[in-house]
């Protein structure tokens, strides 16, 4: 196998907004996101019930993007910038995914409190992967991705520390 196939590269950046309720919050997190990202939100959806929370199956909860490529790696580099390049290493998983989160919208460059919006955190999942994951989803011949070209923990920290200067915290 080529050495092309076993560089890792970001597949998405999942930029989330959980709010809780429908209604005008919701609206105002889908605006913070769509400012911050640049590009359309879709609401998440609960799938189950919860009493005491008062939360019904079908209800809308929050809003995400899924930013690909370029958008990706640029909005990674200022949400990486806002973290001061310091990121846990609880928040890599076996998989080689990374998730941080920030907690104010504001943090980001160019952007203004405003009053009528309010203070929103959001939630960054970095998905990472080898090329040659199709397999896995396309429609004839599926199959798994064999264990050795599989990510993991250890390489997805050395990427990210040679790729965009990220210091993992014990």
């Amino acid at each position: 196998m080529s050495e092309t196939m076993r560089q890792p590269r970001v597949e998405k950046v999942v930029v989330n907004i959980g709010v809780g309720e429908a209604g005008e919050r919701l609206s105002k997190a889908q605006k913070v996101i769509e400012m911050v990202t640049g590009q359309k939100s879709v609401q998440t959806i609960s799938k189950t019930i919860n009493r005491d929370l008062a939360i019904r199956k079908g209800m809308p909860l929050g809003c995400k993007v899924t930013l690909r490529r370029d958008k990706a790696d640029d909005f990674l580099r200022r949400a990486l910038e806002i973290r001061e390049h310091r990121i846990p290493v609880y928040s890599f998983d076996p998989e080689g995914n990374m998730s941080f989160g920030i907690t104010d919208y504001t943090d980001f460059p160019g952007m203004k409190y405003d009053p009528e919006i309010g203070i929103f955190g959001m939630d960054v999942s970095v998905v990472l992967k080898r090329p040659g994951n199709r397999v896995t989803q396309r429609m004839l011949l599926k199959r798994r991705v064999p264990r050795g070209h599989r990510l993991n923990r250890p390489e997805a920290i050395q990427f990210m520390k040679a790729n965009y200067n990220v210091e993992v915290v014990e």
